[in-house]
């Protein structure tokens, strides 16, 4: 097993940003990361794709006074590293000056003592073996189509893992590191409908740690139940009506929410939400939080992406939203403090992003949220992208089930959903409590007392 020593790739950026400063760097920020990548895929019983990868990269942004240039590499031999060093300032001396550009306050930066330990590496995970694998994937599906003789075909089943680790240090005098492992498994079965039409569902699990996954016969079950409750599927007429979503088409809602408050499209007026901090956004049942500091989370992290110690934050209490999210530079931008919330990628470059961005769930079962919903389409699939953050317009592609008086009725297909977003939020008026981090964007059941329905 590799040990993605954290010490070494720490070192390795302490070295490259002291290198930097000698040839003439005023900052200096060194992320390097290494990681191991595998990906297979099986349909009818027969594998389809093996793909395995490792890598070990550094990315480095440095800065002249207020001229700032990112630059990546994967070359980090010593003749590498001076070539990509000099390549990094002369990239500087050329960019434009940015009079918002700069670190964090050094006072600011966390110490590797206060990082805790989120327990996100599972060598269980890292040690899946392309052989462990095929066979998760062949027995999820296998579960699948042999569990009703109206599956005839799929799409196929994935198994995927990845495992590694990454450190930042800076010249303001940060230095630190994580390790982490994630795994995914997916089956996607298709059965044959009465009119000929082929139906596709599917379902999955992920996961930080192996133990965690749902069995390969699990995935390969629900998801052969999922796509048989399709079978029937029709349109139903255009109308207003509530709308419930399920997690996953739920998940899609919340990820726009993320992207209206993030500092880029604040300070960029590219978000309908630009002037509406510390007002009413959603209904008084929503409250989201943006929790970096989870046990095994998906998107959790000691540290963000500039050395700031991560901490939860309340972004919408009760319908009100309380802040943006937001880096040291979009904070600049809007005069106010990083909610280190800056998220760095591999090649160098920062930005601001949420971490486990959560709905916070309610008190009832989706079943009784369900029990209290007169009528009502129930979405748990959509299709296209068909939204503006400038005005917070929405409307996309849906498919699920018509619900009467509590019951699911038929499944339902070919509609478009749509109303704007600052609508769709405040007209929330149940939320259930299935919560499921899968991802790092999380939202339980909840239903939307009254949306636009397009169909026949």
């Amino acid at each position: 097993m590799t040990d993605y020593d954290i010490n070494k790739l720490i070192e390795l950026g302490a070295l490259v940003v002291e290198r930097a400063k000698r040839a003439g760097a005023d900052v200096a920020e060194a992320a390097v990361s290494e990681g191991a990548h595998l990906s297979v895929k099986v349909r009818m019983g027969e594998p389809e794709l093996v793909e395995e990868a490792g890598s070990k990269s550094l990315g480095l942004r440095v800065m002249r006074g207020q001229q700032v240039a990112v630059t990546y590499t994967s070359d980090l031999t010593p003749s590498g590293l001076t070539r990509f060093i000099e390549d990094a300032l002369e990239l500087a001396k050329l960019s434009q000056p940015d009079s918002f550009a700069g670190p964090p306050d050094p006072s600011l930066l966390s110490k590797r003592s206060q990082h805790v330990d989120l327990d996100l590496f599972d060598p269980a995970i890292h040690d899946i073996d392309a052989a462990q694998a095929l066979d998760m994937a062949l027995r999820a599906e296998r579960a699948a189509l042999s569990s009703d003789k109206r599956l005839s075909n799929s799409e196929g089943a994935t198994m995927t893992r990845q495992a590694g680790a990454s450190a930042l240090v800076t010249s303001g005098g940060f230095s630190g590191g994580t390790r982490g492992t994630y795994a995914s498994l997916a089956v996607h079965p298709v059965a044959d409908d009465a009119d000929g039409k082929k139906r596709s569902g599917y379902h999955w699990s992920a996961r930080r740690y192996f133990a965690d996954l749902d069995t390969p016969e699990q995935v390969g079950l629900e998801a052969a139940k999922r796509t048989l409750a399709k079978l029937g599927s029709r349109k139903i007429s255009s109308q207003e009506v509530a709308v419930v979503f399920d997690p996953d088409a739920g998940r899609s809602i919340l990820g726009l929410l993320a992207s209206c408050i993030n500092g880029g499209a604040i300070w960029r007026k590219s978000s309908y939400l630009a002037e509406r901090e510390a007002q009413p956004v959603a209904s008084p049942l929503v409250t989201v939080i943006d929790d970096p500091t989870i046990l095994r989370g998906p998107g959790s992290r000691a540290f963000d992406g500039e050395g700031l110690l991560a901490r939860k934050q309340t972004v919408v209490d009760a319908g009100v939203l309380k802040t943006f999210i937001l880096d040291t530079y979009g904070a600049k931008k809007l005069g106010k403090a990083s909610t280190a919330n800056a998220s760095r990628g591999s090649s160098g470059g920062v930005g601001a992003s949420t971490s486990n961005f959560i709905l916070q769930p309610g008190k009832q079962s989706p079943a009784e949220l369900l029990a209290g919903t007169d009528k009502a389409l129930y979405v748990t699939d959509m299709m296209g992208f068909g939204f503006n953050a400038v005005t917070g317009d929405f409307s996309r592609g849906a498919s699920g089930f018509w619900v009467e008086k509590g019951e699911r009725i038929f499944p339902v297909s070919e509609v478009t959903i749509s109303l704007n977003l600052d609508d769709m939020l405040k007209r929330i008026d149940a939320i259930a409590s299935d919560q499921d981090l899968r991802t790092s964007i999380s939202t339980p059941t909840f239903r939307i007392s009254s949306m636009t329905i397009a169909g026949k």
